[in-house]
């Protein structure tokens, strides 16, 4: 049960559409717990109140304006990482939020499985 971080557009909303609803356009998966175990490890410590707030059975929106806090929590994530896995998770991360930081009508949600 590990949570995916999942880069969303937003739609607008046009003649056939009503509503404006939002498209995923990028995923970093989880499969193997990696991110889930990494959040676990740092959780608690003062040093990343956004990512703590990740529910590993619910869903955390984070949109753009929150992005400048999730870069620096992401480091101490990278702090924290100990295998290759670990690291690669957090490079994929970063790069993620990178795009949701340079886009527009974008956010990050951490989803779990």
């Amino acid at each position: 049960m590990g949570v995916d971080a999942v880069l969303y557009r937003l739609v607008r909303a046009g003649p056939a559409r009503r509503q404006p609803s939002y498209v995923a356009v990028a995923v970093v998966a989880d499969p193997d717990d990696v991110l889930l175990d990494l959040m676990r490890r740092v959780r608690g410590g003062g040093r990343t109140p956004l990512l703590d707030r990740v529910d590993p059975l619910g869903e955390l929106v984070v949109n753009a304006e929150a992005v400048p806090q999730l870069l620096p929590e992401l480091r101490c994530l990278a702090e924290a990482a100990r295998a290759p896995a670990e690291v690669e998770q957090i490079r994929q991360l970063v790069l993620l939020a990178r795009r949701c930081l340079n886009g527009r009508d974008v956010e990050i949600r951490f989803e779990s499985d």
